[in-house]
């Protein structure tokens, strides 16, 4: 049984069980915590934590999956694989044990006749937790299955969590025996490789708290209300039912692996090493495919690092196999074929897909030539003095200069027999990232200072006069100047130095504020302030270009923060702390606030959240704020000791020393009150307004919000009313109807695109019964050619309409050419059941047809690079071919 009908009968299985068919998410999760939607069960998670209503009370889907924590198991193992298909079946509040058993028993027993799975009864195993009798007496009852073969099993097999406090329960898991070829007599607790998984359902019905692990945290008591959520492996059950070893030999892989096989021209089952990279690509080629389709692209962080290091293994488990030409448009080919029965996405936008694959494949192939001769040398010079570590500063070097990523660093000494100095190359890369972070501050303050030299500055004159809370000029002296060489008694027009000030009205980055802006002036001086920070507790450090004369130790000076900078910064931090009150006030009084940053005009505030806010949301939180302002709350600033501040419910936000007294700024009294050293208004009015901007994912659950505030707050609003007005006028409707007229539109865009792609199927069906009438007979075989206009997925429609138009019981191979731009060609070739079973084989034929190049399936195959001129020869030589078979 194909792998897509499988999946076919699972979903009417449950479909017609009352379930809803819920289409698979994107691999791509907005889910913080996770970079890929690693199980069946994650776009379900709001529903069974109870974060959101289900709408509906019970459910089915064929969720696409991707885990990378077993990649070096790829391919080793006949259980790992990187993508992988969860059949499941959730109930929310619905049925529960009883029926999730029977439901599996009858699916997985069933005759195939009967939309089942045909499994044998004798030869499936049950385990249940060892605390959960009536899951044994319901599979004792419903299944018939003796005792012998209902194992009770511990919390580390059978019981269920997030590894998190929330929604846990026991569950029970369906093995099949495979026979003793393949392992131990005594059920899945003796070998769980004779004895497969095919099925896990998850009672869902108790609390969990606090705890490590997969065990010992206790149970805090029933949920209100219980759910069900069972996971059927996709693949699993095609390697039972097809009967093969493991997943990498089902339908949906074994073509990659036999073109990869049949390019590095080795053969399968040959040579355990060579099998191990074969079944590397044809499980990573398959992910790539699926990862592309979704959206993702290769990159250096995240999602896009985890498709780089698949595709580049892929491209690398071929070179090792001998095979160093470009691959993976062979490869990817074949795994869209495999695929699109289930995921017709795949074939869509395979253009866009091979496209990005190509790249990343012709750039990773210059890496590799250069750094595996530089790593080849490394290795060598390391054997040669008889060591078995390669320095960590040979693999920074690698990475830093060569684009080596560390993780291939390290497989590739391993394979030589050598070991990587690890910790070097970590401590190497922390120097990197804090030069990089020195080098940005002194980009942003023109040089930087000796803090030797700035102690002895504040050991001499004491700590400054700070006045930033009370003015905004003051007069100062110059204490001293430092360049990036030391100290200086003089700064001249245009240098930059850092300038220590007796007294100062500037207020130093900190907090989440930025520094303030402004200018100093002379009788013969006038600096641009740059920067203001606290090197040491107690003294502020001016960073300051000369615009004229000169700058001296022991100037008088005038110095004057900008006052419209200074009114920005008040309103954003006041913006900020509006913000985050009115966040606590929407979402509770977790979101609390783990990190800020604020300049005029702009605020953002990180909060630990899981799971992306709705518009409604963001809307409700956006119109709190905007609701404190417009009661225009008093803010106020108190002092008084820790104690009293914590008493009181202020918010001490971040890890700070803090002194005998402590700052409390409050807003409308309780309602905002925090801990706080910034610059602030008088009024919450005064603010202006908080427009929420953006809303996104910083990390493993943290979200951030990003709003334009004061000036910058309307000027924001203006613009995106700008653009309605725009949006209205083009539309000629109402600002009130612009929602509905899109939709409308959108729609109507949608039907034309239904209605021309309906109108293309007629005039491809249209052509091909003409063109499957007129096919001619070659030693008993109907063939038909043709050229199609547009690109090679028209070649590919119309040459499967044309096959699927020719008598079933006579065999036929069709051959469709299409030019494809720049001088190309493409040509698919498709042959029937019945050509198949002659002998016939569209990939080999492709292959003749254009002299080695293209590939694909036995049924359907593709291949490009064809000189356009040339088209019309190849197709005619088809029957020449056959001919002479």
């Amino acid at each position: 049984m194909r792998t897509a009908e499988i999946r076919r009968r699972f979903l009417d299985y449950f479909a017609e069980r009352g379930h809803t068919v819920v289409p698979s998410a994107p691999l791509p999760t907005p889910d913080p915590t996770l970079l890929f939607v690693n199980a069946g069960m994650v776009p379900f998670k709001p529903y069974l934590t109870g974060e959101a209503e289900a709408p509906w009370p019970r459910a089915t889907s064929v969720q696409k999956c991707v885990r990378t924590l077993d990649i070096e198991e790829v391919g080793r193992t006949t259980r790992h694989g990187s993508f992988f298909q969860m059949n499941g079946n959730f109930s929310l509040g619905d049925y529960f044990k009883e029926e999730a058993i029977a439901f599996a028993w009858e699916l997985s027993t069933g005759t195939v006749a009967d939309g089942g799975y045909g499994l044998d009864p004798d030869r499936i195993w049950v385990t249940v937790h060892h605390t959960d009798d009536e899951a044994r007496e319901l599979w004792r009852r419903t299944s018939g299955l003796p005792d012998e073969r209902i194992v009770a099993r511990g919390d580390e097999d059978n019981f269920w969590s997030m590894g998190v406090p929330g929604p846990c329960g026991p569950c029970s898991e369906l093995y099949y025996d495979r026979g003793p070829a393949l392992g131990r007599a005594g059920g899945p607790a003796v070998d769980e490789d004779r004895y497969m998984e095919f099925w896990n359902l998850v009672f869902m019905q108790y609390e969990r708290g606090e705890g490590p692990g997969k065990s010992g945290y206790p149970i805090l008591g029933e949920l209100p209300r219980r759910n069900i959520d069972t996971g059927m492996g996709l693949e699993r059950m095609a390697t039972l039912l097809q009967g093969v070893d493991n997943l990498y030999e089902i339908d949906e892989t074994r073509p990659i692996l036999d073109r990869a096989a049949a390019l590095a021209e080795v053969r399968y089952g040959a040579d355990a090493e060579a099998d191990v990279r074969l079944r590397v690509v044809a499980d990573h080629v398959r992910t790539a495919l699926m990862l592309l389709a979704d959206g993702t692209t290769p990159g250096n962080e995240g999602r896009g690092y985890v498709l780089r290091r698949i595709l580049r293994r892929s491209v690398r488990s071929m070179r090792q196999l001998g095979f160093e030409d470009r691959v993976l448009p062979d490869l990817l080919t074949v795994a869209r074929d495999c695929m699109a029965p289930s995921y017709p996405e795949v074939a869509e936008s395979f253009g866009r897909i091979a496209d990005r694959a190509s790249g990343e494949e012709d750039a990773f192939r210059a890496t590799l030539k250069q750094g595996t001769t530089v790593l080849d040398g490394a290795v060598a010079q390391v054997r040669a003095q008889g060591g078995r570590q390669l320095p960590g500063a040979q693999a920074f070097l690698l990475h830093d200069t060569y684009g080596f990523p560390i993780d291939l660093t390290l497989e590739m000494a391993a394979e030589q027999g050598v070991e990587v100095d690890r910790e070097g190359f970590t401590a190497l890369m922390r120097e990197q990232r804090e030069r990089a972070r020195a080098d940005a501050r002194a980009r942003k303050s023109g040089g930087s200072a000796d803090t030797s030299a700035l102690r002895a500055v504040l050991t001499e004159h004491g700590p400054t006069d700070w006045r930033a809370w009370d003015t905004l000029t003051t007069e100062s002296r110059v204490l001293a100047l430092l360049a990036a060489s030391g100290p200086v008694t003089v700064a001249r027009e245009g240098e930059i130095v850092t300038a220590v000030l007796d007294r100062t009205p500037f207020y130093a980055e900190s907090g989440g504020q930025d520094s303030d802006a402004g200018r100093l002036s002379g009788t013969s001086v006038e600096a641009e302030v740059l920067d203001v920070q606290r090197p040491l507790r107690g003294l502020v450090a001016h960073q300051v270009r000369v615009t004229a004369g000169e700058l001296t130790v022991g100037d008088q000076l005038h110095a004057a923060v900008d006052p419209e900078w200074r009114l920005g910064a008040r309103q954003a931090h006041s913006g900020t702390h509006v913000l985050h009150a009115a966040l606590r006030q929407i979402l509770g009084p977790t979101a609390l606030q783990s990190g800020s940053y604020n300049r005029p005009g702009y605020l953002r505030l990180d909060f630990p959240w899981r799971g992306g806010l709705s518009t409604t949301t963001r809307s409700d939180i956006e119109e709190a704020a905007n609701q404190a302002l417009r009661r225009d709350l008093p803010v106020g600033v108190r002092w008084m000791t820790l104690p009293e501040a914590k008493e009181l419910g202020a918010l001490a936000l971040f890890d700070e020393t803090y002194g005998e007294k402590v700052r409390v700024v409050e807003i409308g009294g309780a309602w905002s009150r925090e801990l706080c050293g910034g610059t602030h208004v008088e009024h919450a009015a005064q603010v202006g307004v908080v427009a929420l901007t953006s809303e996104s994912s910083v990390g493993a659950g943290m979200r951030r919000l990003e709003a334009a505030v004061g000036a910058e707050g309307f000027g924001y609003l203006a613009r995106e009313r700008d653009l309605v007005t725009r949006i209205a006028e083009q539309l000629q409707a109402p600002r009130g109807e612009v929602p509905d007229r899109i939709a409308a539109l959108l729609e109507r865009l949608k039907t034309a695109d239904r209605e021309n792609q309906r109108l293309r199927q007629q005039a491809t069906q249209a052509r091909a019964a003409g063109l499957a009438a007129r096919a001619v007979d070659v030693n008993g075989v109907l063939v038909a050619t043709a050229t199609a206009e547009g690109s090679a997925d028209a070649a590919r429609s119309l040459a499967i309409a044309v096959r699927d138009l020719l008598p079933a019981e006579r065999p036929g191979v069709v051959a469709v050419g299409s030019q494809t731009g720049g001088g190309k060609a493409v040509v698919v070739a498709a042959v029937n059941s019945a050509a198949r079973t002659a002998g016939q084989d569209a990939s080999a034929l492709v292959k003749r047809l254009l002299h080695g190049r293209g590939g694909g399936s036995p049924e359907v195959a593709q291949g490009g690079g064809l000189e356009a001129g040339q088209l019309t020869d190849r197709l005619s030589a088809l029957p020449g071919l056959l001919g002479g078979a």
